[in-house]
């Protein structure tokens, strides 16, 4: 038995495609809508802590992101200025166990395509190019309105639609993404030999400027800045603006100031922070992943954190007989305060940053994060 035998999910990103995979594997019907009129395969690279690579595990995928990535152990610091030099070799805690990598980088387009492959293989109905408009709960179910015509009615719909969620407008919760002060260019190019694992430079003119390996001949690059308005920028000023504020770091980035003068694209975003209180769920509808929470990618747990919230849900719900208060109380037990450590650490990293907080022992709060992540969700 399971507490639900229909789910409708609302997204697919890693936390609706997760949590749609699980369902459907223990027998669940599952139907995912997704607003864009296919999946997404832009951005550059992901990083991503062992706890998410245990939950990879569960859902069959690892081998096959595993392959598709690069697995590292371990942080590199280096300072700004001539030959960038290593300044702090730092070892990870292998938050998903000893039989993970403690890290690794991949490319999110292919993140993307093997857990939609996976979701199709185990059952799930995905329709594109389908806007939700509207949700009717009775004591029964939930139906789901598309572009405002009725699907169908579920035992449960999952609201993993991202930091704009409308299924959490449409259960009338109002907490909302913040900006944090902060935004990040974003680049995919090609690995130097020397790139083995993710480094961070800290001073200079930005925040921080920093890469991670996403296979045997790529990896993303990173600057973080004060937040700006970068709205209508074509191509060449938004590479022109990503080599201009690198040129103080030198090492790889000689690399990928060559890659973004050949045309390699950089994109920005800003930074947001959010938690949603307990509850997530109103009725029949719950939501999950950046529409309950979010946070600047400091500690780079975001994602672990979605596939998390789809990990446990999903759980409860395969060994449970009933949808009721005893199994929306465990999830929030389980998931509230564990995100909410992880936001709250992003954003005071972030904050000290910002104030130019020099004496503020990041270090130690990254480490005890990564201890806590270390225990199973």
């Amino acid at each position: 038995m399971t507490a639900i035998s229909s789910a409708a999910i609302i997204g697919s990103g890693v936390a609706g495609l997760a949590a749609g995979i699980q369902l459907a594997k223990a027998g669940v019907r599952v139907d995912l809508f997704e607003a864009k009129p296919e999946l997404g395969l832009g951005g550059s690279g992901i990083s991503l802590q062992g706890n998410a690579l245990r939950v990879f595990d569960s859902l069959g995928v690892w081998e096959e992101i595993q392959a598709a990535g690069f697995t590292f152990e371990g942080l590199n610091l280096r300072a700004p200025g001539p030959g960038a030099p290593v300044v702090a070799a730092l070892p990870d805690v292998k938050s998903g166990g000893p039989d993970y990598p403690a890290a690794m980088g991949m490319p999110r387009a292919e993140l993307a395509q093997i857990l939609f492959a996976r979701a199709e293989s185990v059952g799930v109905t995905v329709r594109f190019g389908a806007r939700v408009t509207g949700i009717e709960q009775s004591e029964d179910g939930a139906e789901l309105l598309v572009d405002g015509e009725s699907v169908g009615t579920y035992d449960l719909v999952i609201g993993a639609d991202g930091l704009n969620s409308t299924v959490r407008d449409l259960i009338g919760i109002d907490t909302k993404p913040q900006p944090n002060g902060m935004g990040i260019w974003r680049t995919f190019v090609s690995r130097p030999a020397e790139v083995e694992r993710s480094e961070l430079y800290y001073g200079g003119p930005v925040f921080i400027a920093g890469y991670t390996p996403t296979g045997e001949n790529s990896m993303y690059a990173f600057l973080v800045e004060r937040a700006q308005d970068r709205t209508g920028l074509d191509d060449a000023e938004a590479a022109r603006i990503m080599i201009e504020e690198s040129r103080a770091y030198q090492g790889p980035w000689n690399d990928i100031r060559a890659d973004l003068e050949k045309g390699a694209t950089a994109n920005y975003t800003w930074f947001t922070s959010h938690l949603v209180p307990a509850p997530w769920n109103r009725g029949r509808v719950v939501i999950i992943g950046d529409a309950a929470h979010s946070c600047p990618p400091t500690i780079a747990q975001g994602a672990a954190q979605g596939l998390e919230d789809a990990y446990v849900l999903t759980e409860l719900l395969v060994k449970a007989d009933v949808l009721d208060e005893a199994l929306w109380e465990e999830f929030h037990t389980r998931r509230i305060v564990r995100a909410q450590a992880v936001v709250e650490a992003s954003t005071q990293l972030a904050q000290w940053q910002l104030d130019g907080n020099r004496d503020a022992d990041a270090g130690a709060l990254i480490f005890g994060i990564a201890q806590k992540m270390a225990l199973p969700a």
